[in-house]
């Protein structure tokens, strides 16, 4: 069994993790060329031969605001569409529950002086509290996400099965039991 994840974009971070949550394959998926619909289909085409049948899914969520709008929904469907007709279930979890599972708000300062986190600063903040969490490094932001989505995905199938003894271990944070949950209840 493995669990994947993966962060679709130009660049899709893609991550299996095994049962013991120790990395098999962490890859950033281009497709072929620049052009699209070429560029599309290759990488959809690149992603789902990376699947497996019996692999444990958590997709990122659509992004809420992009400048390749276009490109993002149609990557976003063509990958879901995929693994659908594969009969493959998956998990969603939205890009701030991304961020949450590893404790990362979005803000950094000390209340009543916050500043929001933007672009390069916030895909830094995230890879910093990955390596904290986890130990993992990679030079690509996506596969980081891929990361955090494959942990999100081995979790949420954990809490789904009733692992006994795991969830109640004391050995997680609880913001990761919460974004777990709310992916379960759909909410996420």
């Amino acid at each position: 069994m493995r669990f994947v994840g993966i962060d679709p974009s130009t660049k899709t971070g893609f991550v299996a993790l095994d049962e013991h949550g120790e990395v098999i394959r962490a890859k950033e998926l281009t497709g072929v060329g620049s052009v699209d619909p070429k560029r599309m289909i290759t990488l959809i085409n690149e992603v789902i031969s990376h699947i497996q049948p019996d692999d444990i899914i958590c997709i990122e969520g659509f992004p809420f605001s992009t400048q390749k709008a276009m490109f993002a929904g149609g990557l976003h469907h063509g990958i879901r569409n995929e693994i659908y007709k594969r009969k493959l279930s998956y998990y969603e979890a939205a890009p701030n529950a991304v961020k949450k599972f590893v404790n990362i708000t979005g803000w950094e300062g000390e209340k009543g002086s916050k500043k929001r986190l933007t672009g390069p600063q916030k895909k830094k903040a995230i890879m910093k509290a990955v390596e904290e969490h986890f130990g993992f490094t990679h030079r690509s932001d996506n596969v980081v996400d891929a990361y955090i989505l494959a942990h999100v995905a081995r979790l949420s199938w954990i809490v789904k099965e009733g692992i006994d003894g795991f969830e109640n271990s004391g050995t997680l944070p609880t913001y990761q039991y919460e974004v777990v949950y709310k992916i379960l209840e759909g909410a996420c």
